[in-house]
C-alpha cells in the first residue's frame, strides 16, 4: 500500500480555510450578534417612587425580558405624573409611566408635544373619596357640605368636578382643604377633617398604617360612581416613536409580558421592587399591588378587549370629560394622544 506524499502548499491552504470557517462559526453562534447590535438605550421614568405598582416594570428588567427586546431600560422613580409628562416633553426621558389625565391637560395647555399614550395598564383611574364610618357618608350625595383635604395635585381633587357632576352635586358642595401627602390621611384618622381624596391602593393603606380599621373605611371610588377616566399609561416621546419605533414595540412587548407575570404572581414580582429598594416592606407593598391590579388593572374592559387597550368611544367621553373637569383651554384629540399601534397581538394580552 503506498502513501501519497502531502503537498505542503495545499496542506497551508486547506488549514487557511478550516480556520476562516471556524472564526466564522465562532461570530455566528456568538460574537457576531453581539457586536453587530448595540442595544438600544431608553431613559425609563415612573409617576412615583419604587412601590408595589412598579412590580411590571422592574420584573422586566430583572427577568431579562428588555434586554432580551435588545433594549438596555434604566428606570428612574418620579414625583407625580405631572412630572412625568414634563421630563418626556423636556426630553430628559425618552418614556414614561403617568396618569392620561396629565398627558391631557398637558396637551391642551402645550399643543403640539405629540407625546402619547401607548399601553393602558390602570383602565380606570385609582381616584376616590375616604371618609370614615362614623361620619355617616355612605353615598356620594352625604358629601355635601364636608370639608375635603387634599394636595392642590391630587388627581382625585383635579377630578372632582367630574365626580360631583356625575352624582349631581354642585362643584363647589365641598369645602377643600390644601396639605401635603404626608399628612393627608393622619388629618382623616384624627377626625381632623371629614374626608380626603387619594388613590385607592395608597390611601386605604395609608390609613390602616395609621391606626383605622379596614372596616371603618368608605370609599367612594370614583369609576364606580360615574367617572370614565382612564388611568395610567405608558407614554413616549415623539422622538422615540419617530425613530425608534421598534424599540417601542419592544418595550410595550417586555412590560406586557411582565405585566402578566404581575397578575399571576404577585407575591413573586415584589421581589423585583425589593431587589431595586431592599428598605420596602414587602408585606405592605405587596398589598398595595394586589389592590392595584384588583382595582383597576384586571377589569371587566380588560378581560374583553385585552390588556393595555381602550375603548375608542370611552377614551373619547374620557378626555371630554377631563377638560371640563380640569378647565381646559381645548379638548384634544382622543386619538392623537392615544395610539394602539404599538401593542402586542390580543392573544399576547389576553387576561381570564
Amino acid at each position: 500500500m503506498f502513501r501519497t506524499k502531502a503537498n505542503p502548499v495545499t496542506t497551508r491552504m486547506t488549514r487557511r480555510r478550516a480556520l476562516a470557517a471556524l472564526l466564522l462559526a465562532t461570530c455566528t453562534m456568538g460574537l457576531g450578534p453581539a457586536h453587530a447590535a448595540e442595544p438600544v438605550r431608553i431613559k425609563f421614568t415612573l409617576d412615583w417612587r419604587f412601590e408595589g405598582p412598579s412590580a411590571p416594570f422592574l420584573l422586566a428588567k430583572s427577568k431579562g425580558y428588555f434586554a432580551a427586546e435588545g433594549l438596555d431600560v434604566e428606570i428612574d422613580a418620579g414625583n407625580g405624573s405631572a412630572g412625568a409628562v414634563t421630563r418626556i416633553a423636556t426630553g430628559a426621558y425618552d418614556m414614561g409611566f403617568a396618569d392620561f389625565n396629565a398627558l391631557v391637560e398637558y396637551d391642551a395647555k402645550t399643543p403640539g408635544s405629540k407625546i402619547q399614550g401607548i399601553y393602558m395598564a390602570y383602565n380606570s383611574t385609582p381616584a376616590a373619596v375616604f371618609v370614615l364610618k362614623k361620619s355617616g357618608v355612605s353615598k356620594p350625595a352625604d358629601l355635601a357640605g364636608k370639608t375635603l383635604a387634599a394636595p392642590i395635585f391630587d388627581a382625585g381633587r383635579k377630578a372632582w368636578p367630574a365626580f360631583a357632576k356625575a352624582n349631581g352635586l354642585a362643584t363647589d358642595a365641598v369645602k377643600w382643604q390644601t396639605v401635603e401627602p404626608a399628612i393627608r390621611e393622619t388629618l382623616l384618622a384624627r377626625g381632623d377633617v371629614d374626608g380626603i381624596t387619594g388613590f385607592y391602593f395608597t390611601s386605604v393603606l395609608n390609613l390602616e398604617a395609621r391606626g383605622v380599621k379596614p372596616e371603618d373605611i368608605v370609599a367612594l371610588k370614583y369609576p364606580e360612581h360615574g367617572v370614565e377616566f382612564y388611568g395610567n399609561t405608558l407614554i413616549a416621546s415623539p422622538k422615540m416613536l419617530n425613530e425608534q419605533p421598534k424599540a417601542v414595540a419592544g418595550f410595550v412587548r417586555a412590560f406586557n409580558k411582565a405585566l402578566k407575570d404581575t397578575i399571576a404572581s404577585p407575591d413573586s414580582a415584589i421581589l423585583a421592587v425589593k431587589e431595586r429598594d431592599p428598605l420596602i416592606n414587602v408585606a405592605l407593598e405587596s398589598r398595595r399591588l394586589k389592590l392595584a391590579l384588583e382595582s383597576v388593572v384586571v377589569t371587566p374592559e380588560t378581560r374583553s378587549l385585552g390588556l393595555g387597550a381602550v375603548d375608542p368611544a370611552r377614551l373619547k367621553r374620557s378626555v371630554a370629560e377631563a377638560a371640563v373637569a380640569f378647565g381646559l383651554p381645548a379638548t384634544p384629540d382622543a386619538e392623537a394622544l392615544f395610539t394602539v399601534a404599538y401593542l402586542p397581538p390580543l392573544a399576547e394580552r389576553a387576561i381570564k
